[in-house]
């Protein structure tokens, strides 16, 4: 039998990183988890290392960090805290982590990202401002460490499958609609001379 991947998870408190943890409890046997990464949701990180037992927690915020570590000691239980950004691209990179599911929403998952990357582990990419923000940093790093990247994300996941049914050598073209955002009630004519802010006005983020 093969061994369980060992996981890291970037935004483990997050919604993709809670759904991860429920495949894991569904297929346990599969899956091993070593890391879990959030910002500063202290009450469901103690909650998941308590039922996960990771070796390494890191908190992004530094008092966060130190009440987790406080609960876990009263507890008794062995899972290291870390905290900041730098700690958590050092664990990404980890020689004992597999899998990196990177779902921490916005810049603040690059750098973990990129490091995964470079060090050659499979990245399950659920963050797609990685690849709109940095996307040839980002691409160069999965090259340079011969990584293995596969969407997680809805849209960017389905485009994935519907290559996996062909050769991509026989794609010609491919046409991507949008959600419509700020322009989904405008004709041709006045999306035309929409200006950018208009363009960042998109009801559902800012």
């Amino acid at each position: 039998m093969a061994k369980p991947q060992r996981l890291c998870i970037l935004g483990s408190t997050g919604t993709i990183g809670q759904n991860t943890l429920d495949v894991v409890r569904h297929q346990s046997h599969l899956f091993d988890v070593f890391a879990l990464c959030a910002h500063s949701n202290v009450e469901r990180m103690l909650q998941d290392c308590l039922e996960f037992e990771p070796t390494f927690a890191v908190m992004v915020d530094e008092l966060a960090a130190k009440r987790l570590n406080d609960e876990l000691t009263k507890l008794s239980r062995n899972t290291q805290v870390l905290s900041g950004i730098s700690q958590m691209s050092q664990i990404s990179c980890h020689e004992n982590v597999d899998t990196v599911m990177a779902a921490i929403v916005g810049s603040a998952g690059l750098l973990p990202a990129i490091a995964a990357a470079r060090s050659g582990k499979r990245i399950l990419l659920a963050n797609k401002e990685t690849l709109v923000m940095a996307g040839d940093l980002f691409m160069q790093a999965v090259k340079q460490g011969n990584a293995e990247l596969l969407p997680i994300d809805s849209e960017h996941n389905a485009i994935f499958q519907a290559l996996g049914t062909c050769r991509v050598e026989e794609v010609e073209e491919m046409i991507l609609t949008a959600s419509g955002g700020p322009f989904r009630t405008w004709d041709a004519a006045r999306i035309a001379t929409a200006k950018p802010e208009e363009a960042l006005a998109h009801p559902n983020w800012s």
